[in-house]
């Protein structure tokens, strides 16, 4: 079942999300919801907190990125194949010197900026089978981890831009909120009367 994306301005964005259990309701049933949901907007990753659920649950299916010449043919490789789904994650380090890429993301469509994150990450999760795993990734897998994962701690890509390129994009920022934008998937926005 394809689920609405929680827009920009929705507090779940903002909440760091709780651990769960094996004993989770309808887990399984989750998963699949999240990875339909996620093709359906073509995206590489999606979060629960992007689908109103404070949890720590997140996926990553990179094999989109795989078209980009600009990679190598390993690196093709390793994205074309790389599918997961990660419970309860934490990472553990990450190292190396801060490199740029323009994200976007599926809560806040139609904006696209430079963020500065480090090339590698060790991180330890859970598999949907919540089966214990500790794994190192680089580059563009480990930014996609990255901004999955922030999502988890209650952190946008929007937050790690400058003061000024906040301004910049501000109104747009407002707009999404107020879903005053033309997007191709379903998406639940905040309500704003309840916040006043």
């Amino acid at each position: 079942m394809i689920l609405p994306i929680t827009a920009y301005g929705s507090p779940v964005l903002k909440q760091v999300a709780k651990t769960i259990t094996a004993e989770y309701p309808n887990f399984k049933t989750l998963i699949a919801n999240m990875y339909e949901t996620m093709y359906n907007a073509h995206g590489v990753g999606l979060a629960a907190p992007q689908i109103g659920l404070p949890i720590r649950v997140f996926l990553v299916d990179a094999a989109p990125f795989a078209d980009d010449d600009s990679l190598s043919e390993e690196e093709q490789e390793v994205l074309k194949s790389f599918k997961q789904t990660f419970v309860n994650a934490k990472i553990i380090e990450e190292s190396g010197d801060e490199w740029v890429f323009n994200e976007g993301c599926l809560s806040i469509p139609n904006v696209r900026e430079d963020v500065l994150r480090k090339p590698k990450i060790k991180i330890e999760f859970q598999d949907e089978n919540f089966d214990t795993h500790i794994k190192e990734f680089d580059g563009l897998l480990a930014r996609v981890i990255q901004h999955e994962y922030d999502h988890i701690e209650g952190v946008l890509f929007t937050d790690k831009l400058s003061t000024f390129k906040k301004r910049l994009i501000k109104n747009k920022l407002l707009n999404i909120s107020k879903g005053k934008i033309n997007i191709d998937y379903k998406m639940k926005f905040p309500d704003l009367k309840k916040r006043r």
